[in-house]
């Protein structure tokens, strides 16, 4: 892949221009990845260490979160030290390896919010089927399907971009190596490209967003037939959240990915991408586990065993 650009490393844009608000904003970003870090560690170990919280949801649950920790530590830790030591470089393996792993990680995260939701609707919908459908072959199967599928896209796209050659400019406008922003620095014919990303939005985020709206609909409809108004508004609670997060990280990532290039302009970019790479890992611990009833009892569970008892 080397020999097939003009340039030898890449220049990555930083969160400002100015000193203060470049330390301002950093600061902010490592304060996100950590509260990330710790929800999403936090998640393994409770559903790790409590064994009544082995069930299909909370194994999906555990997946998400191992999973959102390394999707946010592809990019924030980099960026906000790029910022602090003005330090932009970056090889064009290092800047493949990034895009290849932000990649996979964002399709393995849409198939894993889709099952989740197909998760729900059984247990709301089809609670006497539920054991059958989702049994612990079925979610290893589906885990072990997310991710073979995302390898297989992830490098597709990044091996048929690093086939381009790079002769515009080195300088990438956004904060860590993208695909979109790497494919306006070429000046190759990037037709094939823009096909197989087309096809991947088309064929994996809107089949998945698809699945993920199909399911809350047959979920809420149900949730309307209960008669009792504390539980349908338990249900919404904790049904709606899951619907924004799901609609915030599909949505702004097919438009930063699928938008014609000429109205795209760098702050722009760098606030879209914001809420596709840093919003979700640090909402899913909130929104998805740290408000239910059974993890909170679980958490105090840990700390007692490992911490009052010693």
């Amino acid at each position: 892949m080397m020999n097939s650009t003009m340039v030898t490393e890449f220049l990555l844009e930083v969160f400002a221009e100015t000193w203060e608000l470049r330390v301002l904003l950093s600061v902010l970003f490592l304060l996100v990845y950590l509260g990330s870090l710790f929800g999403n560690l936090t998640i393994i170990i409770v559903t790790t260490v409590d064994q009544t919280l082995n069930t299909p949801m909370y194994f999906f649950l555990r997946n998400l979160s191992i999973l959102d920790m390394c999707y946010v530590s592809i990019t924030v830790p980099n960026a906000c030290i790029n910022s602090l030591t003005d330090h932009r470089n970056i090889s064009v393996t290092g800047c493949a390896a990034q895009i290849f792993l932000f990649f996979f990680c964002a399709c393995v995260e849409v198939q894993f919010l889709t099952i989740m939701a197909q998760d729900r609707y059984v247990a709301i919908c089809k609670p006497l089927l539920y054991p059958m459908i989702m049994n612990h072959q079925f979610c290893v199967q589906m885990t072990l399907a997310s991710l073979l599928t995302s390898l297989i896209l992830s490098g597709m796209n990044t091996f048929k971009t690093f086939q381009l050659s790079f002769c515009h400019s080195n300088v990438v406008p956004q904060f860590f190596c993208e695909l979109p922003a790497l494919l306006r620095l070429t000046c190759s014919d990037t037709f094939n490209n823009k096909i197989i990303l087309l096809l991947t939005a088309i064929g994996l985020s809107g089949t998945c967003f698809t699945f993920i709206a199909i399911s809350y609909v047959h979920i809420l409809s149900t949730v309307l037939k209960v008669p009792v108004k504390g539980e349908r508004g338990k249900a919404f609670s904790t049904c709606v959240p899951h619907i924004i997060v799901a609609y915030l990280f599909l949505c702004s990532g097919a438009y930063a990915y699928l938008r014609p290039p000429a109205i795209s302009e760098v702050v722009e970019d760098m606030t879209l991408s914001v809420f596709y790479t840093t919003v979700p890992p640090f909402l899913n611990p909130i929104i998805y586990s740290l408000r239910n009833k059974q993890i909170k009892k679980a958490v105090k569970k840990v700390i007692f065993r490992f911490f009052i008892v010693e």
